[in-house]
């Protein structure tokens, strides 16, 4: 039996593509058979025993545990998972099998500043103690590759899953926020790898639409999209829902008529592949891993010109609704060859000592 520990304190924020990951899998894994013994690093342990119980062992996570001299001091860890490439908590003495996960390095493209510096020098130090890389996309391995010397580590794609697993019963739900024409959707984290604005910008070319953009709005960021909205004078039009439900999100997915992401920094992409459960038009940026998750039947932006934006829109509309059982079908396919439960096997094999 393994001694396997899962730096997985991210946790904490499920509304970030790292806390989906980090929950997903351990749902995932929660629901296989397996000899090791896994134990969750995480600030709230009492939330997760109410829903895993025994399955797991379970570590605090204090935030002091990033400086060396408190970091996780157990005895005979067999293998140590980080399971983002950001994680500043260490194990105090080497793991048989140190396990990294990587998203993205996107901060090895940001501007030469003290931050991105610090990113840096804490994600050389990982690599060197590094045994086995798990990367979330051909995206993700290709950029990684770009900036940073990984031969000689073994390493892996593995796709995440579809976080929709279980379509909920919306028959008599109704949102906090209802919306009484139709509407686009998006759904994120408020950073400015988003690129909200450009969706924005296009909604003067769809008078008999609304947009709906759901996630945490109270940042910097958050209030220069609000800002923007005053200016565009699209106050009635573009609606901020910050944080929903799971059965909210499902519900604004369901009822969208296209799911916009014109992100220009994904190392995966989660939110189109959920959408893609529920059969509507998916469009997104060409940029990063976005094709590669999106596939052949999603729609794409080449650039942010919003005049060209709209037109695409407006072309994938009517395609979409010339060929929708079509569409539907393709959609709800790939959305399924997504699966945590296929991901968490592919990780128990890799933690094999």
């Amino acid at each position: 039996m393994n001694k396997i520990i899962l730096e997985s304190h991210n946790l904490k924020n499920r509304t970030t593509g790292f806390g989906v990951f980090n929950y997903e899998l351990i749902k995932a894994f929660s629901q296989l058979d397996f000899n090791d013994n896994i134990h969750l690093v995480a600030k709230d342990i009492n939330e997760l025993k109410n829903e895993f119980g025994k399955k797991f062992d379970y570590i605090k996570y204090y935030d002091f545990m990033k400086f060396n001299i408190f970091s996780i001091k157990r005895n005979n860890i067999d293998v140590w998972h980080s399971l983002n490439q950001n994680i500043s908590v260490e194990p105090y003495l080497k793991p048989k099998k140190y396990v990294l996960t990587i998203h993205d390095v996107n901060f090895a493209e940001e501007d030469t500043n003290d931050f991105s510096i610090k990113k840096k020098n804490l994600f050389y130090k990982k690599l060197q103690r590094t045994d086995y890389i798990t990367f979330i996309s051909k995206y993700a391995k290709e950029q990684t590759e770009k900036y940073f010397d990984i031969s000689g580590i073994e390493n892996k794609i593995i796709y995440n899953g579809n976080s929709i697993s279980q379509r909920l019963d919306l028959k008599d739900f109704k949102p906090r926020i209802q919306i009484d024409s139709p509407y686009f959707f998006t759904i994120s984290a408020f950073i400015e790898k988003k690129n909200f604005e450009s969706i924005i910008r296009l909604m003067p070319f769809f008078p008999d639409y609304k947009l709906v953009i759901a996630g945490n709005n109270s940042n910097e960021y958050g209030q220069k999209i609000k800002n923007l909205i005053i200016e565009m004078k699209l106050e009635r039009r573009v609606i901020l829902t910050n944080k929903i439900s799971e059965i909210e999100k499902q519900y604004y997915m369901q009822n969208c008529d296209a799911f916009l992401f014109p992100s220009v920094g994904e190392g995966f992409g989660l939110p189109p592949i959920e959408a893609m459960s529920f059969g509507k038009p998916i469009l997104l940026s060409n940029k990063t891993s976005l094709p590669e998750i999106g596939g052949d039947d999603a729609f794409y932006w080449d650039n942010f010109d919003s005049a060209y934006m709209a037109d695409v829109l407006a072309k994938a509309l009517e395609k979409y609704n010339n060929n929708k059982d079509y569409y539907i079908e393709k959609y709800i396919q790939r959305s399924k060859e997504f699966d945590w439960n296929k991901a968490a096997k592919e990780y128990l094999d890799i933690y094999k000592i």
